[in-house]
């Protein structure tokens, strides 16, 4: 149990690394768009791996961690607010979709984005005291949109190349395979069953005759 929980450990912590490496990324690929708060989202692929490898609380943990230090590292306190509450809007949507099972691993990313930028455009709403702002919600929503289901298509694709996940996929296929010959031999047996009882019947009416 103990060695369990320090691999979990192990895996949080080298995730909420890749989390920092793509955060200090993103900072430097810049959109050309001249549109505020519109970023790549390239973090959030660690949380999603988190979420979908480790669970719900984890991956909470990672997301408020990675924002927290993000800010100290490459930000300001003053985009820590409008990190944090995109960061925490956006998780309990894809955490809520992923629990309906619902929605694939892009459809949960798509959501996770657009709740994202739509969290920051309501703290930029209430920081600034103006609603002016909001006609940027189309091209935010897009861009989350956008974003977030690139980000779920690497996620599907990290997924399903851990040996892990492929072997726990793999009994149930097999599991599988030895019903369907039981039920052959069922079948199988009942016909030569059917055949030997035949050919004795055959048998008496000849020796009768």
């Amino acid at each position: 149990m103990g060695g369990k929980n320090a691999a979990r450990t192990a895996v949080l912590g080298l995730l909420l690394a890749f989390a920092l490496i793509l955060g200090y990324v993103e900072t430097l690929i810049p959109l050309p768009f001249g549109v505020p708060g519109m970023k790549l989202g390239l973090p959030n692929l660690a949380v999603l791996l988190a979420l979908y490898l480790l669970g719900a609380k984890e991956a909470l943990l990672l997301n408020t961690a990675r924002v927290c230090l993000s800010a100290f590292l490459f930000g300001s306190l003053s985009s820590l607010l409008y990190s944090l509450a995109g960061a925490i809007f956006s998780f309990l949507i894809m955490a809520l979709l992923k629990k309906s099972s619902c929605f694939s691993v892009c459809g949960v990313s798509c959501a996770g984005g657009i709740a994202h930028n739509a969290a920051q455009l309501f703290v930029a709403v209430l920081v600034t005291e103006t609603v002016r702002i909001l006609y940027y919600i189309p091209p935010l929503a897009a861009c989350g949109c956008l974003t977030g289901f690139v980000m779920g298509l690497v996620c599907r694709g990290v997924l399903s190349c851990l040996p892990g996940r492929t072997a726990r996929r793999r009994p149930g296929r097999e599991g599988s395979a030895p019903n369907a010959d039981g039920a052959d031999g069922k079948g199988k047996r009942k016909a030569l069953t059917k055949a030997a009882s035949g050919s004795g019947k055959t048998g008496n009416t000849d020796k009768r005759r």
